[in-house]
This record gives structure tokens, C-alpha cells and sequence, in this order.
């Protein structure tokens, strides 16, 4: 198993960017071949001092191994979400990536 995480921060003077960003990851990603798992979603908040809050939307996928992975990464679908959807709607993103 491949885990690709990523986390992402909205740009606030978009008042939509996170709706944009789940939309878009619905449309161009999840049906990507090689992904095993596919989760994409907003935030949650936490009285837990430890959970990250600084973030609007996280992305996680799985993937059989790290050749899955590579093959999403040049996708042409993935290349396009990039342009069309983070370009626009992004200022910041972390990746994780683990087996």
C-alpha cells in the first residue's frame, strides 16, 4: 500500500476555493486509474492542541504501490485539476507520502 496525503490551504480572499477545490478533486481525480482509496474533504476542528487547524482541505489516496503513484502524478487529469483548480484556489500545500 502507497498513502499520498495532501494537505491544502485555501486562498481567503476566494470565498468559494474550498467547495472549488472538493469539486474538483470529485471531477478530475477520484476516478483516476491505480487509486485504491480516495477520500477528499474539509477541515474538522478539535479542542485537541495537537490536531493541525491551519488547513481547509486534506486529499488522501491510496494506491497499490509507489508505480501507482507515479502514473497518477503524470496523469493528464491530475495535470489538469493542478492548472485548472490548485493554481487558482491554493496558496499553500503539504505532501505526505508513506508505504
Amino acid at each position: 500500500m502507497f498513502s499520498h496525503i495532501v494537505i491544502f490551504w485555501t486562498d481567503p480572499a476566494q470565498p468559494g476555493a474550498v467547495d472549488e477545490l472538493i469539486a474538483g478533486a470529485h471531477r478530475y481525480l477520484q476516478d483516476i486509474p491505480g487509486i485504491r482509496h480516495f477520500h477528499v474533504g474539509r477541515m474538522v476542528g478539535s479542542q485537541r492542541p495537537v490536531v493541525d487547524q491551519t488547513y481547509q482541505v486534506a486529499l488522501n489516496t491510496g494506491f497499490a504501490d509507489k508505480a501507482a503513484q507515479d502514473a497518477y502524478q503524470v496523469h493528464p487529469r491530475h495535470l489538469e485539476f493542478v492548472e485548472k483548480v490548485f493554481k487558482r484556489v491554493c496558496t499553500r500545500v503539504a505532501v505526505y507520502d508513506f508505504e
